[in-house]
């Protein structure tokens, strides 16, 4: 028995489990004869459970440890310390972890090492987020990791939501592509940042199309903007800056297309992408000491470090080499095609080296066939067009194409690439779905795949 795992694994899930599926039977049954789209769900929290558990199993018995188990030794210390005193509970809990109250924790709360208390907020801040489901899991990593996945469940499905509103003719290829790709529904479950950061995205999309596209002034759609901008900061502000471009463009999509000079759309469109990686540049500039690790000076180095550090033979295979490049904008940009290829179309089948990436491998494969033929029946510039002429799958390439990059440019083997890269996927996939449908519908021909 992994020493994560306790007889609490064995009874707090299936009652959790229970739980969620009657309230998901509720809601589907609520809101089916107005949306149809709620027919799957049912199915998409399943399926979220299923991949919660499923990484909680593997992180403790094939891995023993990892980044999973860790997030739930400190969230168990944190909650522990509600029991040892409640005032050091709170502090910890609101107001983050320092070198000052590290004396806090003792023998009656299991210890955590020092650095990862101190030195690595990041970490520390998703332990915090989780330390309340502690305490009605009863410490149950299992429960603690399906309560996580049902609350950013409804993150994921709002993005659905979106999509289906502009697109209801493909409910049900966008249900695959958002609800259930399997390398998001494995990653993008667990006990770990990706799981919350991908919930986030879906909240963001979806209340900002609500309140600054279609000007809906709905006070809870504020709260859901900003609250996923403050946890994409507090976890990965790098996703923040990828949704910035497509976001503004989104914004000013009206105002573009309403001009009627072509020429001078075409003007306007590249300056309104430029100008929202500029701001996005000038902003992770601007909180460069806040952001840390993750300002732009840090990543560009630390990528030029990365990809170096990736030729090192202790990877055992599993990395990838994108090439040289030197620390400045342009070395970086560069790289760009290498790495949105190496996020959207890697591992190929002959780079595969275990059973994880081989599953991962054959996604790929079926997303870089499905984009290959869209761009040959579409004679690739319609393939743009195509894109240019809704405002949502304008800003879901945006944002895919920027992630794939930044994550591409930073990741040196593709064990961590198929986790880091799902933001990305469910935005990809559905607008290549949504692609294959336009081209139906205009030259009415199936598609083939």
């Amino acid at each position: 028995m992994s020493p994560y795992l306790s007889v609490s694994d064995l009874i707090m899930p299936p009652l959790f489990i229970m739980v969620i599926i009657m309230f998901s039977l509720y809601v589907k049954n609520k809101n089916l004869r107005k949306n149809s789209a709620y027919k799957y769900y049912v199915a998409g929290i399943l399926v979220k459970i299923i991949g919660s558990i499923s990484i909680c199993l593997v992180y403790t018995l094939y891995y023993s440890s990892g980044d999973s188990t860790g997030y739930y030794e400190q969230g168990g210390s944190i909650c522990n310390l509600l029991y040892k005193d409640p005032s050091y509970f709170f502090e910890v809990l609101f107001q983050g972890c320092t070198a000052e109250n590290y004396y806090y924790l003792d023998q009656s709360t299991t210890y955590i090492s020092y650095g990862s208390w101190v030195s690595d907020y990041k970490a520390m801040f998703i332990s915090r987020l989780v330390a309340p489901l502690f305490i009605i899991s009863f410490n149950s990593f299992i429960a603690v990791t399906i309560l996580l996945c049902w609350i950013c469940y409804s993150g994921v499905w709002k993005l659905y939501l979106l999509f289906c509103e502009q697109f209801p003719e493909i409910k049900s290829q966008l249900a695959i592509s958002i609800l259930f790709i399997p390398s998001v529904i494995f990653w993008g479950s667990g006990l770990l940042k990706d799981t919350v950061t991908l919930a986030c995205i879906g909240w963001y999309s979806y209340s900002f199309y609500y309140l600054l596209v279609k000007k809906e002034y709905n006070f809870k759609n504020i709260i859901y903007i900003l609250l996923s901008a403050y946890l994409l900061i507090s976890l990965k502000p790098y996703i923040l800056f990828a949704l910035l471009p497509g976001s503004l463009i989104w914004l000013s999509y009206e105002k573009i297309t309403s001009t009627k000079n072509k020429a001078i759309r075409l003007i306007i469109a590249p300056l309104m992408i430029i100008g929202g990686v500029a701001g996005g540049f000038y902003a992770l500039s601007s909180l460069g000491g806040a952001l840390g690790e993750y300002s732009v000076d840090t990543v560009l180095e630390r990528a030029v470090v990365v990809q170096k550090d990736l030729k090192s033979d202790y990877y055992g295979g599993n990395s990838f080499d994108i090439g040289d490049f030197d620390a400045s904008i342009g070395g970086v940009l560069s790289k760009s095609p290498l790495a949105i290829n190496a996020t959207l179309f890697r591992p190929y089948l002959w780079e595969v080296r275990n059973p994880l990436m081989l599953l991962s491998s054959l996604e790929s494969t079926y997303i870089f066939f499905l984009t290959l033929g869209l761009m040959l029946r579409l004679k690739f510039l319609g393939f743009f067009r195509y894109i240019w002429q809704n405002p949502l799958l304008l800003f879901a390439v945006l944002f895919a194409l920027f992630f794939a990059f930044s994550v591409g440019l930073s990741t040196p083997n593709f064990g961590a690439l198929s986790r880091l890269k799902i933001p990305c996927i469910p935005f990809f996939v559905s607008s290549l779905f949504v692609l294959r449908h336009l081209y139906e519908v205009k030259t009415q021909k199936k598609f083939g795949f």
